[in-house]
């Protein structure tokens, strides 16, 4: 496959694992502000079976290329910038390492966050050794990853934040929309977006709200959750899962989103590892006040305790209980302006600041 280099556009490279929508909406970013945008990704998540839009993106998928492959590929496109997500796909990083020495400016992205664990120190000790002949910079979510990327090797001045961005065009109309049409009633309805998987800690928010009902500690609310996943079955038949005041939605496709968050006044993620979460500036954006664990890391950009929501300890049931009765205790009009709170904070990151920051490492650009 050749194709010619034309160097009056900007021409990025992406090597990624599972596309979702807002990654797409940070790609149609770029294609917007004029470059043209490759990308290499690996099949669609059974979990999270996302209806794709790529339009004005070029698409490749990784499984219809062996390594060897890949690199002829990359090689003959030539691109000026490169973001590879993570380093799980051993083809994508010595694809990155040979654009590297022929010019392109290699960039490794990460949500991973530092926890200390020995896993990571030996892969920081590694990586000094390796991801620094690979890469050139790192882009990655928050203060957690940063600090990971710094223990990798790569200089302060070559680490980005921001990695993820929500679809906020798409949200902040919805949020503006729903807190005007609000203002005399608020959902009393909590809502909890995430794959059934052990870490999300579906179970632990089914049987915290279903003992608030039980002692009639939970007023008039009620809880939804969207999403599949392997314990789904499990979780929903589950004693407290299959209250009747607790809905098991299933995967819902992005469009139709906008008519659950409707009926939702609470977003709530208790999850027990969470390396970011774009839901979180989603949901924000969208209007809704925050319930979420500390190990939730978009809270750092996203929330503010007491002013758009609150925290508890990740798998701590009882905490996580006292965080909802907040919530179900305070007024509508106290819940509008936590909303109203988490819109504007949900504002601050969208994809077209994404772009800049992805345009700033193409030397050309950055010399502009």
């Amino acid at each position: 496959m050749t194709l010619a280099n034309e160097r009056d556009v900007s021409r990025v490279l992406v090597l990624y694992t599972e596309l979702a929508p807002y990654v797409l909406t940070c790609l149609k970013a770029l294609v917007q502000r004029g470059a043209e945008v490759h990308v290499v990704r690996w099949p669609v998540n059974r979990e999270a079976p996302f209806a794709l839009d790529t339009t004005g993106l070029r698409l490749y998928e990784r499984s219809a290329m062996d390594d060897a492959a890949l690199q002829q590929f990359a090689v003959e496109l030539r691109p000026d910038l490169v973001l590879c997500s993570g380093w799980i796909d051993k083809g994508y990083l010595k694809v990155c390492r040979q654009l590297r020495e022929r010019g392109s400016v290699t960039v490794l992205c990460s949500d991973t966050a530092w926890q200390g664990k020995p896993r990571q120190w030996v892969a920081a000790i590694g990586g000094r050794f390796v991801l620094g002949r690979i890469f050139q910079r790192a882009w990655v979510t928050g203060e957690r990853q940063a600090l990971y990327a710094r223990k990798l090797g790569f200089r302060e001045d070559r680490v980005h934040k921001g990695f993820y961005a929500a679809d906020t065009e798409h949200f902040l109309p919805l949020g503006k929309s729903l807190l005007t049409a609000r203002k005399e009633r608020w959902p009393h309805h909590f809502l909890c977006v995430a794959r059934y998987i052990g870490v999300k800690n579906h179970q632990l928010l089914c049987d915290a709200f279903a003992e608030l009902i039980e002692v009639d500690e939970a007023g008039d609310w009620e809880l939804s959750f969207t999403g599949t996943g392997e314990l789904f079955e499990e979780v929903s038949r589950s004693r407290t899962g299959s209250h009747p005041r607790i809905h098991h939605m299933g995967f819902v496709q992005p469009e139709a989103m906008a008519d659950v968050i409707a009926r939702s006044g609470v977003f709530v993620l208790p999850s027990a590892y969470e390396p970011w979460g774009v839901v979180v500036q989603e949901h924000a954006c969208a209007g809704l006040p925050l319930a979420l664990s500390t190990e939730v890391r978009a809270a750092e950009r996203f929330l503010q305790v007491g002013k758009n929501g609150f925290q508890f300890p990740a798998n701590d049931k009882e905490a996580l209980k006292e965080v909802l009765r907040k919530f179900i205790r305070m007024t509508d009009s106290q819940l509008a302006d936590q909303g109203a709170q988490s819109m504007a904070l949900g504002a601050k990151w969208s994809a077209k600041d994404w772009a800049d920051v992805a345009f700033s490492m193409i030397p050309r650009h950055a010399e502009a």
